[in-house]
C-alpha cells in the first residue's frame, strides 16, 4: 500500500499529518471546482440562455447551483463514488477495473462496461485540455476591468501562464501541493469573505437554499430550465478530477476538505454574487470581480491567476494517474513514467502526456480567445464522463457490493436522472465548439481500442507458429545442446508455448543456459499485489522453469527486484549471472483478417514508438539481448 493510502486510512493520524494532507488535498484536488465562481454566474446571465437577472431568476439559479453542488458533488462523488475505490485508487480506469470484475460472469456486459470506461477516460483527457484554458482565461480577463485597452494582451498572458504551469509539472504534485495548498486555502477563505460581504447587503438570497426555487424555475421555464443546466454545470467542473486524484491523498482528507472549507467557500461566494446582481443587474458582466472592493481588484486578479493555475493542476495530475492505470491494463502504449516522490507512490509525471496536454490547451486559448467562447463549448466531455461514472458504479454496487436493490436502485436512478439532464443540456454545445473535446475523446478512444486489439492480434499471430512447451522440452532432452552457465530469462505473454526469442537464440547460437526461465508478467485489476502473491514458479525439469509475476495496475513493474525475492536453490537470479532475452515485434500490414488497414498502420506506428520492455520492466541495460520478429497483421 502506498504511503498516501496509509496516512489516509490511519485510525488516529497525527494532527499535523492530517492537517498537512488536508491542505495539500485542497491545493491539488479542489483547484478546478474552486475557480468555477470566476465564470459560472457570468455565463448564466450572459444572455445566451435568456435568464433575466430578476429576483426570481437569481434565486432560481442560485438554488440550482446549490443543490447541484449538494447532490452531484457532496452526495454522489464525496460520499458515494469515493467509496468505490480500487484499494485506495480512484478514477474512471480504476472504476472500470472494478466494474469488469463485477460483471465477470456476464461476458457481453463486461465488454460493454470496458468500452464505456475507455470512452469515459478518453473524454476525461478532453476535459483536461479545456479546463486549464477556460480557468486561466477567466482570471486574466479580470485585468480588463482594471485597465483599458488591455484586451489584446489577455490571450498572450494566458498562454504564458499555462506554458509555465506545464513546465513545472516535472517537479511533482508533492512539492506543488505544499506550494499550492496554502494559496488555495486562502482562496476559499477569500471566496467566503467576499460572499458574506455580498449576502449582508441582500440577505434575501439565502431563500435560495430552499429547493422550491429550483423546482419553480423549471416549472415556469420548462424549455429554458433544461438548457440552463448547460451553464450551471460550470459550477461542477472538477468533480471527476476529484475522484481521479484520490490515489494521491486518500478519501478522508479529500472529504474533510470539501465539507470543512471548499463547499462553504463556494456556496457563500455564489450567493454573494447573486446578492450583487439583485442590487445591480449590470454587474452580470463580471459579478465575481465586481463583488470585490475596487481597491482589491488587482490583488484579486493576482490571486485568481494563482488559483486557476492550481485548478489546472487538478486535471493534469488526474490525467497522469489515469494514463498509468491505462498502461498497466494494456489500453495505452508504454510510456516513461517518472516518480516524483520517494514517499508517495501515487505521485508521478508522464512527459508525453504533459506536452500533449500543453499543446491542446494552448491551441484552445488561441482558437477561442475568451472564457465566454470556451464556456459555450464546455460541459460535453465532463457530463459525458459523469454519466459513464454513474453507469460503471451501478455495476459495482449491484454486482460486486451486492447492495440491497431497494436501497441501491432509487439512489442510482437519482444519479442517472440528474447526469442525463446535464448531458442532454450540454449536447447542443457540440455544434457550438463543444466538438473539440468530443473529437479529442473519440480520437483517444480509437487509439486505446486499436492498441488493445492490435496487441491481441499479435499474440494470436505468434500463437499460430508457436511450439508447445512440453514438446520442446522433450526434444531438448532427446538432443541436448551445449548449456552455458547462468540463467536466461525469456519474457513471453504465453505460459504454454516457447517464446520466439528462445527459438531464435537456440537456432542462431546453438546454445541454452543452465537455467531457462519463461517469464510472464500479468497486470491485475487491483492496484497492488501483496508480496506473497507476487510470483508463481513451476519447474519442468532439465533446468526449465516457468515464472509468473503479478503486479497491480499502479505498481512499477520492477522485474529484477521481484525475481530477487525468489529464493530457490535451483534458481540463481544474481545480476551478473542473469541475462534477459526480449522479442521486439515489427508489424507488417496485410490483407489478412484483423483490423482495417488504416488501424493496422496506426497500430504499427504506436508499436514502433512505444516504450520498450527493457525500460518498462527496469531491466539492466548490460544484461539484455533483443531479438526481432516480423508479424503480419
Amino acid at each position: 500500500m502506498s504511503a498516501t493510502a496509509t496516512v489516509a486510512d490511519q485510525p488516529h493520524p497525527p494532527r499535523t499529518s492530517a492537517i498537512g494532507m488536508l491542505v495539500a488535498a485542497v491545493g491539488v484536488v479542489y483547484g478546478d471546482i474552486g475557480t468555477s465562481p470566476l465564470y459560472t454566474l457570468k455565463e448564466v446571465f450572459s444572455g445566451h440562455y435568456g435568464v433575466q437577472p430578476s429576483h426570481d431568476g437569481v434565486l432560481g439559479i442560485l438554488s440550482l447551483v446549490f443543490w447541484s453542488l449538494v447532490w452531484v458533488v457532496s452526495i454522489k462523488y464525496v460520499l458515494f463514488i469515493l467509496r468505490a475505490d480500487n484499494q485506495g485508487e480512484g478514477g474512471i480506469m480504476a472504476l472500470t477495473a472494478l466494474a469488469r470484475r463485477a460483471a465477470a460472469p456476464f461476458p457481453h456486459l463486461s465488454k460493454v462496461l470496458v468500452l464505456l470506461g475507455l470512452f469515459g477516460a478518453a473524454l476525461f483527457y478532453g476535459d483536461s485540455m479545456i479546463t486549464p484554458a477556460i480557468s486561466v482565461l477567466s482570471a486574466v480577463e479580470g485585468l480588463q476591468l482594471a485597465f483599458d485597452g488591455i484586451d489584446h494582451w489577455v490571450v498572450p498572458l494566458s498562454v504564458l501562464v499555462l506554458v509555465a504551469l506545464f513546465l513545472i509539472q516535472k517537479h511533482g504534485t508533492a512539492r506543488l501541493g505544499i506550494l499550492f495548498g496554502p494559496v488555495m486555502a486562502l482562496w476559499f477563505v477569500v471566496l467566503g469573505a467576499l460572499g458574506i460581504h455580498g449576502i449582508v447587503q441582500r440577505p434575501e438570497v439565502l431563500h435560495a437554499l430552499n429547493p422550491v426555487w429550483a423546482v419553480q424555475f423549471f416549472v415556469l421555464h420548462p424549455g429554458m430550465g433544461v438548457a440552463i443546466l448547460g451553464a450551471v454545470v460550470l459550477a461542477l467542473t472538477g468533480a471527476e478530477a476529484l475522484y481521479a486524484d484520490m490515489g494521491h491523498f486518500g478519501r478522508k482528507p479529500i472529504a474533510r476538505a470539501w465539507f470543512m472549507l471548499v463547499l462553504p467557500g463556494l456556496v457563500l461566494n455564489y450567493f454573494g454574487q447573486g446578492a450583487l446582481i439583485l442590487g445591480n443587474p449590470e454587474a452580470v458582466r463580471n459579478p465575481f470581480y465586481l463583488l470585490a472592493p475596487s481597491w482589491a481588484l488587482l490583488p484579486m486578479v493576482a490571486l485568481s491567476t494563482l488559483a486557476t493555475i492550481i485548478a489546472s493542476q487538478a486535471v493534469i495530475s488526474g490525467a497522469f494517474s489515469l494514463t498509468r492505470q491505462a498502461i498497466q491494463l494494456g489500453y495505452v502504449p508504454r510510456m516513461f513514467i517518472q516518480h516524483t516522490s520517494s514517499q508517495e507512490q501515487g505521485q508521478i509525471y508522464i512527459g508525453t502526456v504533459n506536452w500533449a496536454l500543453m499543446v491542446g490547451v494552448v491551441l484552445l486559448v488561441i482558437g477561442f480567445e475568451s472564457s465566454s467562447a470556451l464556456a459555450a463549448a464546455y460541459g460535453v466531455a465532463v457530463t459525458g464522463t459523469m454519466l459513464i461514472t454513474t453507469l460503471l458504479s451501478s455495476a459495482v454496487v449491484l454486482l460486486l457490493w451486492k447492495t440491497p436493490r431497494w436501497l441501491a436502485i432509487p439512489m442510482l436512478l437519482g444519479f442517472l436522472l440528474v447526469d442525463s439532464l446535464y448531458f442532454a443540456a450540454n449536447a447542443p454545445k457540440i455544434l457550438q465548439g463543444g466538438a473539440f473535446p468530443v473529437i479529442a475523446g473519440v480520437a483517444l478512444f480509437i487509439l486505446m481500442t486499436t492498441w488493445k486489439r492490435g496487441r491481441k492480434i499479435i499474440v494470436e499471430r505468434l500463437d499460430e507458429a508457436a511450439l508447445p512447451l512440453d514438446l520442446f522440452i522433450a526434444s531438448i532432452q532427446a538432443q541436448p545442446p551445449f548449456r552455458a552457465q547462468g540463467t536466461a530469462v525469456f519474457l513471453t505473454a504465453r505460459t504454454d508455448a516457447v517464446p520466439h526469442a528462445l527459438l531464435h537464440n537456440l537456432l542462431h547460437n546453438q546454445v541454452l543456459h543452465e537455467q531457462v526461465v519463461l517469464l510472464t508478467v500479468i497486470a491485475e485489476d487491483q492496484p497492488r499485489v501483496s508480496a506473497d502473491q507476487r510470483f508463481e514458479i513451476e519447474a519442468f525439469g532439465g533446468g526449465f522453469f516457468r515464472v509468473t509475476l503479478h503486479f497491480g495496475f499502479i505498481e512499477e513493474p520492477d522485474v529484477p527486484q521481484a525475481l530477487s525475492l525468489c529464493h530457490r536453490d535451483d534458481l540463481d537470479f544474481s545480476p551478473m549471472r542473469t541475462t534477459y532475452f526480449l522479442s521486439r515485434e515489427t508489424v507488417i500490414a496485410t490483407r489478412r483478417m484483423g483490423m482495417a488497414r488504416w488501424r493496422e498502420h496506426l497500430f504499427a506506428f504506436l508499436l514502433k514508438n512505444a516504450n520498450s520492455n527493457l525500460r518498462y520492466f527496469q531491466l539492466p541495460l548490460n544484461r539484455v539481448i533483443e531479438l526481432g520478429t516480423q508479424v503480419e497483421m
